[in-house]
């Protein structure tokens, strides 16, 4: 049986995990069989957002704690997993992937990557096991390849200003429909647009559970 990861970043799609998009990750993955690994950054969040407002507030988060409430508790610190024990990864989106896995939402493509969460993507990469990013995550995916010297072909959807800053690191970026996929078979990469498109849960689940299918089917 596969055994597949999933890396979250809190909680909440302005500051962490998109929820509806883990869940979703996660429910395909079930339902595909396979076994699934939770892990996460052992770190405070950049920021805390008031999801009914949209405001900052004064608090402060750990992003492995705030991941614990879409797993159940389930979850591991990212710098304990070996990739030997992985057959594939993904990372669903929100904005904890540009903020808390990456700094790249403050820096663009001149930011970096936790790097826990390079070091596990880097050993993914060099042992040829498949990666799945959503929505903005293929921003902090751009950056990790981009240490490596290597490239890619990726999809955040058709946002001009981030696909721009992608394109910067030597990434191709490719736009793409909610319910659609990007394949780079060379680098055994899938990403889909999901929320960075939207608007409708049902678009955004046709999305990932195809990139769900053709991890599973890479594996």
């Amino acid at each position: 049986m596969a055994t597949i990861g999933v890396c979250l970043s809190g909680c909440g799609f302005m500051d962490g995990a998109e929820i509806q998009e883990s869940v979703i990750t996660i429910l395909a993955l079930d339902k595909a069989g396979v076994d699934i690994v939770f892990m996460a950054p052992d770190i405070n969040q950049r920021r805390v957002v008031n999801h009914q407002s949209g405001e900052e507030v004064n608090e402060t988060r750990n992003v492995l704690v705030e991941s614990a409430r879409i797993t159940r508790g389930n979850v591991q610190n990212i710098k304990d997993i070996n990739v030997n024990d992985l057959d594939a990864l993904i990372f669903p989106g929100g904005f904890g992937a540009a903020l808390n896995l990456s700094d790249f939402a403050i820096k663009g493509a001149g930011g970096t990557v936790n790097n826990d969460v390079e070091n596990l993507i880097h050993d993914m990469i060099k042992l040829k096991k498949p990666i799945g990013i959503i929505c903005i995550a293929p921003a902090m995916m751009a950056k990790a390849i981009n240490t490596l010297k290597q490239t890619a072909n990726l999809t955040i959807g058709n946002d001009q200003a981030t696909a721009e800053q992608i394109e910067k690191l030597g990434v191709t970026h490719t736009e793409c429909l909610v319910q659609n996929i990007v394949i780079d078979s060379d680098m055994l990469l899938v990403s889909t647009p999901a929320y960075m498109l939207g608007p409708r849960i049902s678009d955004v689940a046709t999305g990932i559970n195809k990139l769900v299918e053709e991890i599973v089917a890479m594996v």
